[in-house]
């Protein structure tokens, strides 16, 4: 058996020489080539310590703190105003003394004398239309920032403070020790800003046939700054594009509006009997016990009535939510209301809805049915919904809060709507609902990592998309068999990847800062996690670190390197290359076929194969039992294709009978098609190689080599194909799967086609 052992070694050996002539020579690198691909990312993580362990967990001395509020708020519906008056206190949970706290005042970015428009270049062109002409030139600026009245301690004496811009620092009168808790006292108020014509997050939408509002408030209080183990206070400016860091805490809200409102937001209604009449609380005690299509608590024809009148009596409605990170409400006489109760694994949860007849049909028809869905897509994926309702409330935007999001859509006057409308609802609903997970819950750094929640949450939303299309067919138009995410498939993000170098920032880039801010924010990150699941981990490998990582920092202040090291802890699966090239470059995917050689089995050598053969014969093998290679195009290569396969070689065939049995001949390949197929990567990004080789009798093979092909030669990568079919094509990345963004190099033979990158330029030309 050891004769075997050394002949069999030095046919490796010689297979490896005849293909490629030496090994060691493959595997260098030609000309410049980056080492770093594969280097470990410890450079860029921080070390791991006693609050964030090395696995990507909370470590043994994490710590959050915490900031309670107690509210008094008032809208007055004739001036579009908010008045309020908020309890905060808050919990040091830090092992450090604080000499001060930071308060965010988001509402200042509105300020009259607001730094946020001037950040951007802007200019005069040749024209311009007449309401921006007015907006930029005529008209003064809304004044809409906090008018701080009072900051003041428990016993109502005034507390030293300073504003800057949209922060406010309060100085305490002592150092607050760990474990210690501080209470104090603001008084403000603000003029609601109409955000259809001024935008913005929040505010009110017109209706001036009525004379009526709609209101979508957020932000709408000051709200504690974040204070953690990783840069202390977060008090980083409001500039209106990064959202918001905040601390976890309980929120008692009382919040008087006109008695004909309707009014619904973060957390429970705790005076529902007072505020509801007895008929919308039958209704409402049916919805609860209703899971196949929403039960109206309030009607249209209730809605319609409402708004051709006002209320000059005010109501209270009261709300509690524990541990949540901000707080959302939505109210107007103008609000149809209906709900349904969602069974989840471990509850049951309640889908709500609040939409004026403007949104109807569409909105009665799919909005709490796209709600629910999406609490059961979310749940599957991560830990099941921990609150016990969600809301979608109309607004001409999307944006989320606890419990609440706002979401545009909105059919034709006459009740018609297309396809973008309708999807483009249920796509932002779906979004916006599932940011209770990324960021309400698995409580990320918006204002530095915006990837963190709208990368992760597209990504979720893709898979909430698919199955809405599935459990719903009836939301599909005709023809459709899936539903049509606009984000998520590898291809979707191609024009991206493959556009202009110069505008085109990393994922690790605060948001603020990124050229293309949807694409770089929400469909890079969101696809490059989805390439994970479906190319490189596998669906089992990716969800359960995707749940361990949503598990593992559900109510917590997670960090990018805590995401990236707990999807390699809870898979084995080293992907330092994919978030260095994803995430921290501008590399794009191009990997394509560079050469295809072919070769033919011969017992009568090459010139080439007698020098290989003497060289081989210097390492004390037995160059009797040599096996030499022909290539196409060389003299002898017609013949030898017309001769046995590689098992008919006289060599080879002694070779065999030694060793082994008739029963292990008869499962043994008989190869009598060599080829030598090298790949190059000119886009920079490392990525698998999958190839599909097309036979002569039309069969198919696919063969998926892993990202470290690349790890010695960054240039190109060869490998040798032994076949008992001959094969008349090969084809990288046949489904499109890694974001090739030029497609034109991915065949052999050399398909002469135009990439879906060049296809969109030359659509704009025309």
């Amino acid at each position: 058996m050891k004769i075997f052992k050394h002949v069999l070694l030095g046919l490796m050996f010689i297979s490896a020489g005849a293909f490629a002539q030496d090994s060691e020579e493959n595997e260098k690198p030609q000309g410049h080539t980056n080492q770093n691909k594969f280097k470990q990312l410890y450079d860029e993580f921080a070390t791991p310590n006693m609050f964030r362990t090395g696995s990507g967990a909370p470590g043994p001395a994490y710590y959050q703190q915490q900031a309670d509020y107690k509210m008094d708020i008032e809208i007055d519906d004739d001036k579009a105003r908010l008045y309020g008056y908020e309890t905060i206190t808050y919990t040091n949970n830090s092992p450090d003394p604080l000499n001060y706290l930071w308060v965010q005042l988001d509402q200042n970015m509105r300020a009259r004398d607001s730094k946020t428009p001037l950040i951007n270049s802007s200019g005069i062109g040749p024209a311009n239309t007449s309401d921006r002409v007015a907006n930029s030139y005529l008209k003064e600026r809304f004044d809409g920032g906090f008018n701080i009245e009072e900051v003041s301690d428990t016993d109502k004496k005034p507390l030293p403070h300073m504003i800057n811009r949209t922060m406010m620092r309060v100085e305490l009168p002592k150092t607050l020790k760990t474990g210690e808790k501080f209470v104090f006292n603001i008084k403000w108020w603000y003029n609601i800003n109409d955000h259809v014509k001024d935008g913005g997050r929040s505010g009110y939408e017109y209706f001036e046939e009525n004379d009526n509002r709609i209101y979508v408030m957020a932000q709408f209080y000051p709200r504690m700054a974040v204070y953690n183990d990783v840069e202390g206070w977060q008090n980083s400016q409001f500039w209106g594009r990064d959202e918001f860091a905040l601390p976890f805490g309980n929120f008692d809200v009382n919040i008087t509006v006109p008695a004909d409102h309707i009014l619904d937001g973060t957390g429970y209604l705790t005076n529902r009997k007072e505020v509801f009449t007895k008929e919308m609380m039958k209704r409402y005690e049916k919805a609860k016990k209703t899971y196949d299509e929403p039960v109206l608590i309030v009607t249209q024809a209730e809605a319609e009535k409402a708004e051709k009148s006002k209320s000059k009596d005010k109501k209270t409605w009261k709300l509690s939510a524990q541990m949540v990170r901000d707080f959302g409400f939505a109210t107007s006489r103008k609000f149809i209301w209906d709900m349904m109760a969602v069974k989840l694994d471990t509850k049951d949860v309640m889908a709500v809805s609040m939409y004026s007849k403007e949104g109807n049909p569409l909105w009665g028809d799919w909005s709490t049915k796209v709600v629910a869905s999406t609490l059961k897509s979310y749940s599957r994926m991560t830990f099941d919904y921990p609150y016990h309702k969600a809301i979608s409330a109309h607004a001409p935007m999307g944006m989320e809060y606890p419990m609440i999001c706002y979401n545009f859509g909105r059919p034709n006057k006459d009740g018609t709507y297309s396809d973008r409308t309708k999807f483009g609802m249920m796509g932002v609903i779906i979004h916006e609902v599932g940011h209770n997970w990324f960021p309400m819950i698995v409580n990320s750094d918006e204002r530095q990592w915006t990837w963190m929640d709208e990368g992760l949450n597209t990504f979720v939303q893709y898979v909430a998309e698919q199955d809405f299309g599935e459990w719903y067919p009836a939301a599909l138009s005709e023809g459709q068999t899936k539903y049509p995410s606009r984000r998520g498939p590898a291809k979707n993000i191609v024009r991206y990847m493959g556009g202009n170098q110069d505008y085109i920032a990393p994922i690790m880039t605060k948001g603020l800062n990124t050229y293309q801010f949807g694409s770089n924010a929400y469909s890079k990150p969101a696809t490059g996690l989805n390439i994970l699941r479906e190319t490189i981990m596998g669906r089992d490998l990716f969800d359960y670190s995707f749940k361990e990582y949503a598990n593992r920092w559900k109510f917590k202040h997670p960090t990018p390197e805590d995401f990236f090291r707990t999807m390699e802890d809870a898979s084995a699966v080293d992907l330092d290359w994919f978030w260095r090239g994803w995430f921290y470059t501008t590399d794009y995917t191009d990997i394509g076929i560079k050469e295809v050689k072919k070769f033919a089995v011969t017992e009568t050598p090459t010139e080439e194969g007698k020098k290989l053969a003497e060289r081989y014969k210097q390492f004390g093998l037995d160059t009797s039992k040599m096996v030499y290679f022909v290539e196409e195009g060389q003299e002898g290569y017609d013949e030898a294709m017309k001769n046995a396969d590689l098992s008919e070689l006289k060599t080879v065939k002694e070779f065999v009978m030694d060793n082994f049995t008739p029963e292990q001949q008869k499962e043994m390949k008989s190869p009598k098609y060599f080829y030598q197929v090298t790949y190059e990567k000119p886009g920079g990004l490392v990525m698998p190689i999958i190839v599909e080789y097309t036979y002569a009798d039309g069969t198919k093979k696919r063969e998926t080599f892993p990202a470290q092909i690349w790890r010695l030669n960054d240039k190109q990568a060869t490998r040798a194909i032994a076949s008992t079919k001959e094969i008349v094509s090969i084809t990288v990345d046949p489904d499109l799967e890694t974001a090739d963004v030029d497609t034109t190099n991915n065949s052999w033979p050399k398909e002469v086609k135009e990439s879906e990158f060049d296809s969109f330029k030359n659509k704009i030309k025309d």
